[in-house]
């Protein structure tokens, strides 16, 4: 038996945000305070939990128009994350209960449908749970693609933004980021103490808007490394990973 819960603001101590639990960690904070102001503008996650009360996975959703990606499309809504943890509770279902309950809420405000970027790739979901769900690609940029299920049929289909058009006027070391995942925060300091040691200026902004974020230089759009207007990293990074990007950078300069 499984159950649903909605997580608020009022509720977030106790249900926690799934990808990250512990409420003292600077991470949480920083997107509680995401979420709390999000949440004012149709942002939703659902934590699906057994009857041991142990969580199970997680979908949060937006309508497009206040979706932190590079996306757009008129009376949509827009799945950020979805995920189902670990490997033995999947391929049972309870990935296609998720996108259900966003469907539902789609459909109650009386969206023309749902929409969500996927990729084989890390940090996005696989496009192929989408299209057993009834989903359909509809656009594609790179490695990702935008899948669509809609039920007014002369709707739109929603659309990805170009995010390589920004990307040039970044000179030098750039990470652009935003507090959507609970991990960034964590990310962002190893990265900034991995420059110190290398004698990089790594110029950090963080993304306060989803219209900055539709405008950021990356498909993830909400974590962008960019070195002289090439796009090194689309997601969360390590202080390892990052020395090994800096070797290799520095050794193409030298």
């Amino acid at each position: 038996m499984t159950k649903i819960i909605d997580v608020t603001p009022e509720n977030i101590p106790v249900e926690t945000l799934f990808c990250i639990k512990d409420i003292k960690n600077p991470g949480f904070q920083s997107k509680r305070i995401w979420f709390e102001k999000q949440y004012q503008l149709g942002l939703r996650m659902k934590i699906l939990k057994d009857d041991a009360d142990k969580m199970i996975g997680f979908i949060e959703y937006i309508p497009v128009s206040h979706a932190w990606r590079p996306v757009t499309g008129n009376d949509f809504m827009f799945i950020h994350c979805m995920y189902v943890y670990p490997n033995k509770n999947k391929n049972k279902g309870y990935g296609s209960l998720l996108i259900n309950e966003a469907e539902k809420e789609a459909k109650n405000k009386k969206m023309v449908g749902i929409c969500v970027m996927t990729s084989e790739g890390a940090w996005i979901a696989d496009k192929r749970i989408f299209k057993n769900n009834g989903f359909i690609q509809v656009d594609q940029r790179g490695r990702f693609e935008l899948l669509s299920k809609k039920w007014e049929r002369i709707a739109k289909d929603p659309e990805l933004i170009d995010w390589t058009t920004n990307q040039k006027k970044y000179k030098g070391w750039h990470l652009v980021y935003a507090d959507q995942c609970p991990w960034h925060e964590k990310s962002v300091f190893a990265l900034l103490n991995t420059a110190l040691d290398f004698g990089i200026d790594l110029k950090v902004t963080r993304l306060n808007s989803a219209n900055e974020a539709k405008q950021a230089p990356s498909g993830y759009g909400v974590f962008s490394l960019i070195h002289n207007g090439k796009l090194i990293e689309d997601h969360y990074l390590s202080a390892t990973r990052f020395r090994n990007i800096l070797k290799k950078e520095l050794l193409q300069e030298s």
